[in-house]
């Protein structure tokens, strides 16, 4: 027990310095990163629903658009990378619906390119999208904490027992309160005015990444996998890692476009603008 928390620990920090170092840097640094995070988790998603034997057609579509939107967008071309993932997941959607297939391909290639362009947009060059994705890492850090220490302590009725039988319903709502916690003491601490919407962006952040993990939990448990890859060691995959990430930043995408902003900005100043209520 005590060499496998000594391995977590010792992953954890040596993955956590090039990610926030790239994460500092933004630009084209963080769009190298989220295009390899697209790559890492298509690999994932495709291997534990074992689309090369399911569907090979499509799982060969995917890792072409997967690679073709990774380029694009390391490079910066955000509206080719996206047209490049909503294109292959059309196709491998319709693929499965004349073949009567689950539409897992399409899922992967949708789960895996638009988190990486919603993170890499989210985050840009300046500093307004630093500031943003430092928000939601708070958020969806505290609420995985949180739900886990007071769902192990408090006990009580189970969140989604089918799903995954040790989250329980204790955990989501102090893992919730948590993420508004956490994400408004972040928005204060960093000089954001602290405005009505706030606690409610951060609560809706918090409850899509729950979802999230219960999403990943889903998908693994449907094909009986304990962990989405052995990428790092000590923790499981990548998909392991951002599960909670991934639908945060979704739902923050999505009410970036649904929100007003005051102001309009370059390299993601719009985004941070329009998600904080500046």
């Amino acid at each position: 027990m005590r060499s496998e928390l000594g391995l977590r620990v010792i992953s954890a920090i040596v993955l956590a310095v090039p990610v926030l170092a790239l994460t500092w840097a933004g630009d084209l640094w963080f769009r190298a990163l989220a295009a390899l995070l697209a790559l890492l988790i298509y690999y994932e998603f495709a291997a534990i629903a074992a689309l090369r034997h399911r569907q090979l057609v499509g799982w060969a579509l995917g890792w072409g658009a997967t690679a073709l939107a990774a380029a694009l967008l390391a490079w910066g071309a955000f509206f080719q990378a996206f047209g490049a993932v909503a294109l292959a997941a059309a196709i491998a959607l319709g693929i499965a619906l004349v073949k009567r297939q689950a539409p897992w391909t399409a899922t992967a290639i949708f789960y895996a390119g638009l988190f990486a362009l919603a993170l890499a947009a989210l985050r840009g060059s300046g500093a307004a999208g630093l500031i943003v994705l430092v928000f939601i890492l708070a958020i969806v850090w505290a609420t995985d904490i949180l739900a886990y220490f007071c769902g192990r302590a408090l006990g009580g009725p189970k969140l989604a027992p089918a799903i995954s039988p040790g989250k329980t319903w204790s955990g989501a709502l102090c893992g919730a309160l948590a993420g508004v916690i956490a994400g408004s003491a972040i928005a204060l601490a960093l000089g954001i005015s602290f405005t009505v919407t706030l606690p409610l962006v951060a609560l809706i952040l918090s409850i899509a990444s729950q979802i999230g993990d219960l999403f990943e939990s889903w998908v693994k448990r449907r094909f009986g996998a304990k962990d989405s890859s052995r990428l790092i060691p000590g923790h499981g995959g990548v998909m392991d890692r951002v599960d909670g990430l991934v639908f945060a930043v979704f739902a923050a995408f999505i009410l970036t476009m649904l929100m007003p902003s005051a102001e309009q900005g370059a390299g993601g100043g719009e985004f941070a603008a329009r998600l904080l209520g500046q």
